[in-house]
């Protein structure tokens, strides 16, 4: 099996029963990741950003690094599980409140593409709670498709102001 490495963002707006506040269940999230997933080899600062949508709680962001012998669809499968796990229901409307969401941002591989994932994720170039995070612990990565390093697309968004989430 080969070694990937995948750049996953995490988001949290909801308290958790066990785990407590948001930035207490990315932080249990990216432990139980490294714990069955792969191996956590970055973890960026947690920082609290505005909702986007119908929700009206602010959200703790964060990203990390995995190292993982899963394959990009395998992965997806095992996130979607973690963020059930957590309580998250998949109600068909965008953006709500959610316990836990965990992302593909970019892949080692470079570009991945099925019915239910996109990778590098089509809006992380547009979003400064990816971007920020993500560039604090991977500056260098290069989008595969702008070739553009994180540091650059990130200083890019907020040069020119970030986008709605």
């Amino acid at each position: 099996m080969s070694q990937h490495r995948y750049l996953i963002a995490l988001g949290s707006n909801q308290r958790h029963p066990h785990f407590g506040m948001p930035r207490e269940v990315l932080r249990v999230a990216a432990e139980i990741l490294d714990e069955t997933l792969g191996t956590v080899v970055g973890l960026s600062p947690i920082v609290e950003t505005a909702p986007v949508g119908p929700s009206l709680r602010r959200y703790a962001n964060a990203a990390l690094m995995l190292d993982s012998h899963l394959p990009p669809a395998g992965l997806l499968a095992c996130l979607q599980a973690a963020e059930a796990a957590f309580g998250r229901r998949r109600l068909g409307q965008r953006w709500r409140s959610r316990v836990l969401d965990l992302d593909i941002a970019l892949w080692s591989g470079g570009t991945f593409q099925a019915s239910n994932l996109a990778i590098p994720h089509p809006l992380f170039r547009e979003r400064d709670f990816v971007l920020g995070p993500a560039a604090r612990i991977a500056p260098d990565w290069r989008d595969p498709e702008t070739g553009l390093s994180l540091r650059q697309l990130h200083a890019r968004l907020t040069r020119n102001g970030p986008a709605p989430r």
